[in-house]
């Protein structure tokens, strides 16, 4: 085992399991502990980011460290934020509501966070054993993409609905809402949708003096206005995978289109020197 990247992969456990255990005090009375839970998943995607990049740039890869990584994110990003799905958005539903739509809303939404664990292990385990993986919907051929969406991101979405509305949900339709979100980041993970990686971006290379002040303003707007900015962050990574998927669908089917006369007038063609 080699020390420094194992550290921030234990640093990503711990934060996993904070969360885990906040998620669990947290109540209607308390939602603060819903919001540190939210914030403990954020954080830990830094660490998630950051022990691969120095296990390569230290040469301390290994094996051991890769399977490592893996049994961390299914804590932190499947486990984690699948319990403070349910307890956030389905187990404090208000005794008011209908006794039976509360029980049915409570068990319905423990099976769809229960699906979006198994789809972050899944997604996983695909990406573990894929070698280079193109998506279905190609895009630019300079840039790097993941097939499916990543699981550090599906939990970033939980965790930034969490910390942008705080309150746990108190009435049926938003539980509905919710659930039907979860499951969708839950379907994300498994599909073979492209979603940009940023593995392009070299931050060795020299850049424009400029990217400082940006820099700057994205840290003072991440800390003085993060549950909006986290909330736009995740929700517009998680349409623009969408996005690209219904873009290529409908330049494939404009093709199609603009080729079925084509196919038809050759076949015309065919058929008439034939006859002659």
């Amino acid at each position: 085992m080699y020390i420094l990247p194992s550290l921030f992969t234990a640093g990503n456990i711990a934060a996993g399991y904070y969360a885990i255990t906040q998620s669990l005090q947290g109540s209607i009375q308390e939602p603060h502990h819903f919001d540190y839970a939210a914030l403990a998943i954020g954080f830990a995607i830094p660490f998630d980011a950051l022990d691969g990049r120095i296990a390569r740039m230290t040469n301390t890869t290994s094996d051991f460290g890769k399977e490592l990584d893996s049994l961390a994110d299914v804590i932190t990003f499947g486990v984690a934020p699948s319990i403070l799905a349910f307890s956030w958005g389905f187990h404090m539903l208000p005794t008011t509501i209908d006794p039976w739509v509360r029980e049915k809303l409570i068990q319905l939404g423990g099976f769809v966070c229960f699906l979006f664990l198994i789809c972050g292990a899944s997604r996983l385990a695909r990406f573990n054993i894929s070698n280079d993986p193109l998506p279905k919907n190609p895009g630019r051929p300079g840039r790097k993409y993941f097939v499916g969406m990543p699981i550090p991101a599906a939990a970033g979405v939980v965790a930034a609905v969490v910390h942008g509305f705080q309150r746990p949900i108190f009435n049926w339709w938003l539980a509905a809402i919710w659930m039907l979100l979860v499951g969708l980041v839950g379907f994300l993970m498994v599909s073979t949708w492209r979603f940009w990686s940023g593995k392009e971006i070299n931050l060795s290379r020299r850049h424009p003096v400029r990217w400082i002040v940006l820099m700057g303003l994205a840290i003072y707007l991440l800390v003085f206005f993060s549950r909006l900015v986290l909330l736009l962050l995740a929700l517009v990574y998680m349409f623009s995978g969408i996005t690209a998927r219904a873009a290529y669908a409908r330049q494939r089917h404009k093709k199609v289109a603009q080729a079925e006369p084509l196919i038809s007038s050759t076949s015309t063609t065919s058929t008439s020197t034939t006859a002659q």
